[in-house]
């Protein structure tokens, strides 16, 4: 299985490594990587997380604040990621992504 991010979710990725460099840079680089562990681990298993917003789903970060919004495309086997959200944030304010 493919995946693809949504603009915004990719800006969303930019932004907090950015933020988290600009405290210390190895912060930035652990940020990066566990997004990417993240994405591995919906990939493996893109039904592990319990529906979230009826037809998404949303896996959080181990070490940081932020969960992936995905949904899983399986007539195209591509699992598309919404968002990247901080939890302590506006947390709606991806609902009226599409691709």
């Amino acid at each position: 299985m493919n995946y693809k991010f949504h603009s915004e979710a990719r800006r969303e990725v930019i932004s907090a490594t950015k933020h988290y460099q600009n405290i210390y840079t190895r912060l930035g680089k652990d940020f990066r990587n566990e997004i990417e562990e993240t994405i591995s681990r919906i990939l493996a298993n893109p039904k592990a997380w319990h529906p979230f917003k009826k037809k998404y789903r949303r896996c959080l970060l181990k070490k940081f604040p932020f969960g992936i919004i995905y949904k899983v495309d399986e007539n195209k086997d591509i699992c598309l990621i919404f968002a990247v959200m901080h939890l302590h944030r506006n947390p709606g304010y991806w609902k009226d992504r599409k691709f």
